[in-house]
């Protein structure tokens, strides 16, 4: 079994079209998914074929122009933008004579680069331990199954079956820690919950501007690049919207289309908190030409998490890129907003999208007002850590008298502490 390619290393990287759309892959994207991991592409063998070939993937005479192509650019590893079976790979290694990595692996190597967090370390720990538990077999080809002879026969676990046991032994254990660090999370959002307290989620496609929105509008030191998956630990911030009050943002990872089933499984915990949001701001990189097929992309994530019955706002991003594009909210025919054209990079149009979370998020705002009483002091000042007094006056026997104006589930949370005290300071 060759050594784990690393980063830096010489690619030939391979791309085949074909006619089926659910099998076609992005050329320029790979590329992007390369530059990502740190591997510098030598040259680029490109092919059409209707099916893939059940050897080699691609044609016996491509597979040769493959391993030509190692030997001249002296490549050391050869990077499929497909999904590669285990034998696939067996074969085309034996007649390259290096290391080949399919789309799937290239991608667990790029989030394996990119954890930073003991959660997501995990995550993807897991995800590519239930990727190689399929291709054990290739790593012990060279090794026979069982011993034979006077003396060596008789039960006995083969090598293969201590790994598969292994990797099982150490997948189980991930898991359950995993679901401890779920237990943990389930009692934050309870906690949220119980506080009233709303969610919006970031979401979108890989490198559409999500960490540099969510360092713009949370003041956060996200790690932001200009590069594939630069995000994959969820960060939990507040804000402060108007008519709403306090917000808890998320960042999430970005998705990308033929996402492998195994990173979605592992990042079922991390993508709860978009399930479980009340509004998801769908960034999207307006500049480009493929944002038709990306959104489609996240879509599909989104119905394979179970998110796609959460109500949705469109946020149009990178509009510095495109020539004679303002800021601007569309709405639907009610008035609702549903899409805000903005740039994060430029800090261009993000007081609209406050706007907008405003109006979606804080359509009902009640108001009142109140006559405290000098003795309810504290109560005073937790109106003023909401932020929530429009007028506020004295009468001659030091009663305060104020106007609130703030969302019913703040009002909602108020009267939960003493229900009778806070109506009995309602004037009528």
């Amino acid at each position: 079994m060759f050594d784990r390619y690393q980063a830096g290393e010489q690619a030939i990287l391979v791309h085949v079209d074909f006619p089926d759309e659910s099998s076609r892959e992005d050329l320029q994207e790979f590329k992007m998914l390369v530059s990502s991991a740190g591997v510098n592409a030598l040259s680029v063998v490109t092919g059409k074929r209707s099916t893939p070939h059940p050897k080699y993937f691609v044609g016996s005479g491509k597979a040769e122009e493959i391993a030509d192509a190692v030997k001249l650019f002296e490549g050391n590893v050869v990077l499929f933008n497909h999904s590669l079976s285990p034998s696939q790979e067996k074969n085309i290694e034996a007649l390259c004579q290096c290391r080949v990595v399919d789309r799937t692996t290239l991608i667990l190597d790029i989030f394996a680069q990119r954890a930073r967090t003991h959660e997501g370390k995990m995550q993807v720990e897991l995800a590519q331990l239930r990727h190689i538990s399929t291709r054990l077999i290739r790593g012990w080809t060279h090794l026979e199954r069982q011993k034979g002879g006077i003396g060596l026969r008789g039960p006995g676990e083969t090598q293969l079956e201590t790994d598969r046991r292994l990797i099982r032994e150490r997948m189980q254990g991930i898991m359950r820690r995993l679901d401890k660090v779920e237990r943990q999370r389930q009692q934050g959002r309870r906690s949220r919950v119980r506080a009233e307290i709303p969610t919006v989620s970031l979401v979108g496609y890989t490198n559409a501007g999500k960490s540099t929105l969510f360092n713009l509008i949370t003041d956060a030191d996200v790690y932001a690049a200009d590069q594939l998956f630069a995000t994959l630990d969820p960060t939990l911030r507040k804000i402060e919207v108007e008519d709403v009050g306090r917000v808890i943002l998320a960042d999430t990872v970005g998705f990308i289309r033929h996402l492998p089933h195994d990173l979605v499984a592992a990042f079922k915990a991390t993508l709860t908190e978009t399930r479980e949001a009340e509004l998801l701001l769908h960034v999207v990189d307006i500049a480009d030409e493929r944002r038709s097929e990306n959104i489609g992309q996240v879509e599909n994530v989104l119905a394979e998490i179970e998110a796609n019955e959460v109500p949705q706002l469109l946020i149009c991003n990178k509009i510095d890129s495109l020539e004679d594009c303002q800021p601007r909210i569309d709405r639907d025919e009610t008035g609702l907003p549903i899409r805000v054209w903005i740039s994060a990079q430029a800090n261009i149009g993000i007081d609209l999208l406050f706007d907008a979370l405003a109006e979606r998020m804080g359509r009902q705002v009640i108001q009142h007002s109140l006559k405290i009483p000098p003795s309810a002091g504290k109560f005073i000042g937790m109106l003023y850590q909401l932020n929530c007094i429009a007028n506020e006056e004295y009468d001659e026997q030091g009663n305060c008298l104020v106007d609130v104006k703030m969302p019913v589930r703040e009002w909602n949370r108020i009267i939960k502490q003493d229900k009778a005290a806070v109506e009995g300071f309602i004037e009528n």
